[in-house]
């Protein structure tokens, strides 16, 4: 089975270099029409510069893809309308929405001022939210979207001096949950990817020799599965150096204790059965939890 992208209309965010630009490459090298954003700025987000979009634009079309160049800040609901807009007025759809934008200001949660706590959560969290509004109405009116969310290890499982980093990935999976929930009678399917990549964003975390084994190209397939036609929906892929492994969220079997006095005791007493994992499962929605619960109250009424 190939998978292409004939016809479809791309947007990647934060596609001037790394991972963002390897995703362009790879959906437009399948046919895909892509809209190349990147605000151009540094590292930590400060700056701005449409060179580093512009030339893998040029790199597209060179390799006989159609791709345009823009510079919006994904925090910038505004200017994120203004590039959808871009998009449809040149090729009159979006079929694909890739949220890869992103930035760091790692430091320990001590000594992380609040300010570039809420920047990370802006650029992470509220640059995807900006940019699946804009395209969510079109999604919807055409029966057919698909839309990736770039989550991270440090989200899913912690990671020291990220908590800001963390805390936004962590977010970007609620995102999809619920997104995927919506979105499922539209043929809208959202999903994560969780890359481990050699990028600029990551060339302080790892050693020369990792990250040359860590090349952002090898995150890639996992990408091009969850946009393409035939993707699956609320998955959460971890790629990185060719091996691929998917994550879940679960809920365990548990246990009832009931409502009297001595509830926090007997839940200390017995917090290893609580966590235990046989049985557990993967919730179709929020509503598991209660339903659980509600079922192990009434066993015992």
């Amino acid at each position: 089975m190939s998978i292409d992208f004939k016809g479809r209309v791309a947007i990647v965010t934060g596609a001037g270099g790394g991972l963002g630009r390897e995703h362009a490459l790879a959906l437009a090298k399948r046919g895909a029409r892509v809209v190349v954003n990147d605000l151009g700025g540094a590292r930590d987000g400060s700056g701005g510069s449409s060179a580093a979009a512009l030339a893998v634009v040029e790199e597209i079309r060179q390799a006989g893809g159609e791709a345009i160049a823009n510079g919006a800040s994904v925090t910038d609901f505004a200017a994120v309308q203004a590039m959808v807009n871009q998009a449809m007025e040149t090729w009159g759809r979006v079929d694909i929405l890739v949220n890869n934008a992103g930035i760091l200001r790692d430091k320990s949660f001590a000594k992380m001022e609040i300010d570039d706590f809420k920047l990370v959560m802006d650029v992470h969290l509220m640059g995807a939210v900006n940019c699946c509004k804009a395209v969510w109405p079109i999604m919807t009116a055409q029966g057919y979207g698909r839309v990736v969310m770039t989550t991270s290890s440090s989200g899913l499982y912690g990671n020291f001096g990220q908590s800001n980093y963390g805390a936004a990935k962590m977010a970007l999976v609620g995102l999809m949950q619920t997104l995927s929930i919506e979105g499922a009678k539209y043929n809208i399917r959202v999903n994560s990817l969780a890359p481990t990549a050699a990028t600029r964003m990551t060339e302080s975390l790892f050693p020369e020799t990792m990250l040359k084994a860590l090349q952002a190209s090898d995150v890639v397939p996992a990408m091009l599965v969850l946009a393409a036609e035939d993707a699956p929906t609320r998955t959460i892929l971890c790629a990185g150096a060719g091996s691929f492994e998917a994550a879940h969220i679960t809920l365990t079997q548990g246990i009832w204790v009931g409502r009297g006095d001595d509830a926090p005791e007997l839940l200390a007493e017995r917090l290893a059965e609580v966590r235990n994992r046989d049985g557990e499962t993967v919730p179709e929605s929020g509503t598991a939890q209660g339903h659980t619960e509600l079922t192990k109250a009434m066993a015992h009424q």
